[in-house]
């Protein structure tokens, strides 16, 4: 190992230990705050790790970001339908947008800690397997968080995929939105390129997150909004640095 990747190594190894100091402290708190608290405040208080978190990640892996379209932010509770590179992007967009809740897959309920903060906080998981009866779940607990003034998050993806690849985007968020009515907010964004899937190695930068105008759903079937999404998605990749 080269001088620069010894560097990179101690840098992204101290920013895992971070994480794993605070990560427990923040899900364990929410866990102590779901008897006693809003849906909202225990969002909030998940935004506040995730705010520490990208400070460690700047401080440690010289890791920061910029956001382009924050006027594109909806006044009112929509879906974030976001590209999914990165773990990156499951914290930063909790310091972009207002309270949320996200959709995930059901065996990360079962991680110890933070699956029972995701449980305090009332995220949806779902089970991939089950076809329309998880499109009806997805449904039902998405009202009822959209009905609370959360916003809800989907990675249209369902899994990272590399940067310069595009995976299927699965119909859910966007049936979602047109069994509900409600906005979707488009999110582009080349975290890949810097903290990739499954990599220990974080590398110095600036991510670029774009947020698109957002897509109203009134009138339009599941399968026009996901196209749009894609659309503007992939387009607007070819556009970030």
């Amino acid at each position: 190992m080269n001088k620069v990747g010894l560097m990179l190594f101690i840098r992204s190894l101290l920013f895992a230990l971070g994480m794993l100091i605070i990560s427990p402290i923040f899900a364990i708190l929410v866990v102590l705050m779901a008897p006693f608290s809003s849906h909202i405040a225990r969002s909030r208080m998940a935004s506040y790790w995730a705010h520490c978190s990208l400070f460690l990640l700047k401080v440690t892996c010289n890791l920061g970001f910029e956001v382009r379209g924050r006027e594109n932010i909806p006044d009112h509770p929509s879906i974030i339908l976001c590209k999914h590179q990165s773990a990156w992007e499951t914290i930063a967009l909790q310091t972009i947008f207002p309270p949320q809740i996200w959709v995930l897959k059901r065996e990360l309920m079962y991680i110890p800690i933070l699956g029972w903060a995701w449980w305090a906080m009332d995220t949806i998981p779902i089970d991939r397997s089950a076809g329309r009866e998880a499109l009806k779940k997805l449904v039902t607990h998405g009202k009822d968080r959209l009905a609370k003034g959360l916003w809800v998050v989907i990675f249209p993806e369902g899994t990272r995929v590399a940067p310069g690849t595009r995976g299927k985007y699965h119909i859910g968020g966007a049936w979602l939105a047109s069994q509900t009515q409600t906005t979707v907010v488009p999110v582009a964004h080349n975290a890949g390129l810097f903290w990739r899937k499954n990599a220990f190695i974080k590398h110095p930068g600036t991510i670029t997150l774009s947020i698109g105008k957002p897509i109203e759903t009134s009138g339009l079937k599941a399968d026009a909004i996901n196209q749009q999404v894609e659309e503007w998605i992939e387009a607007e990749m070819l556009h970030l640095p």
